[in-house]
């Protein structure tokens, strides 16, 4: 199986860009817990089991705009259909383009949840659309969950995708404070840098010891690289650190004030019957029941540095993922 590969970034906005998606990333992944374990405080509300709860809630299903999301060609379509699974697309945002894609895979009779990151840099061609940037899969989006979903159902050799959730980093800041801040143990020496041409200029300055932090040091927290000696993969295993104390963390609150700013910062179409159904069919989930991939690819070492998606391993995730034995796929399935 195919791990995430570094591609080469200009400085600048590209290196800022991918900073964000790194955060967004790691947040994403406590989102999808937090949301499921709080989604049933509303009840208590006196909401409706069709009410959609989130920032957008007059926005459309994708039911509603894609009834035929699951692509009756797949090889997997079956399985598709016969799993008791719900996909939740996890969209980090940056105005029309994403800057964090992935796949909430939630078991429910496993109890397990599959997260498979999409990159962002990932070739998928629209048809109209002859730009570099606009090949990429993170051009999509264009203000419109529903054009992500259908990309990213189609890389996916056809899997569904039932449900998303949108989020910025400012959101993420918002619900970190909501918490009351994420307790992290900072490394010797603390965690200083700064970067006066990024926009706005970062600062980053958080002494060592055993801190409480607040939005804007979690922001901080895990856009820091520079003192890892393994850089990426020291800032990785940071994030991951953080991710297990905020779920720790976010066990511990009142209800009603964490959910209501998580559903104030959220787009999404989950509505609360599913939610709660979410909720209840996760209960005693812990981190070791999640289980992360990446989409297997080939990466592209000049520009545009498109990340090409490897069709016949793809099928290899999703045969581990669902548990079934492929019928047939070739590279063909992959849009063109």
């Amino acid at each position: 199986m195919d791990t995430e590969t570094k591609i080469k970034k200009t400085k600048g906005k590209k290196s800022q860009q991918n900073q964000v998606k790194i955060f967004l990333k790691t947040f994403l992944i406590a989102f999808i817990i937090i949301s499921i374990l709080y989604t049933p405080a509303l009840v208590f509300f006196g909401r409706v089991s069709d009410y959609n709860p989130w920032a957008d809630g007059g926005a459309s299903s994708l039911e509603e705009r894609l009834p035929a999301i699951v692509d009756p060609d797949s090889p997997f379509f079956e399985a598709f259909q016969d799993k008791n699974r719900v996909n939740i697309l996890l969209l980090g945002v940056n105005t029309n383009l994403t800057d964090t894609i992935m796949l909430a895979s939630f078991d429910m009779d496993a109890k397990h949840i599959d997260l498979i990151s999409i990159p962002r840099d990932t070739y998928y061609h629209r048809k109209g659309y002859n730009g570099a940037g606009e090949n990429k899969i993170n051009a999509a989006y264009r203000g419109d969950p529903v054009n992500t979903a259908k990309a990213v159902s189609e890389i996916l050799l056809g899997m569904p995708i039932n449900y998303y959730a949108v989020l910025d980093y400012k959101g993420v800041e918002n619900i970190v404070d909501a918490m009351g801040g994420v307790p992290m143990t900072i490394r010797k020496g603390g965690m200083y840098y700064k970067d006066p041409y990024d926009k706005p200029p970062l600062v980053i300055a958080i002494p060592e010891g055993e801190q409480l932090l607040d939005g804007k040091q979690a922001v901080q927290f895990l856009r820091y690289r520079s003192g890892y000696a393994d850089a990426d993969i020291g800032r990785i295993k940071a994030q991951q650190e953080f991710m297990k104390s905020a779920f720790k963390q976010s066990l511990g609150l009142g209800l009603p004030k964490i959910t209501k700013t998580v559903f104030e910062n959220v787009k999404s179409d989950i509505t609360l019957g599913m939610a709660t159904k979410l909720a209840t069919k996760a209960i005693g989930i812990t981190s070791d029941d999640i289980t992360t991939y990446t989409l297997p690819h080939t990466p592209q070492s000049e520009p545009p540095y498109y990340v090409f998606p490897n069709a016949v391993e793809t099928a290899e995730m999703i045969n581990t993922i669902y548990s079934i034995e492929p019928k047939d796929t070739t590279e063909a399935a992959i849009s063109e």
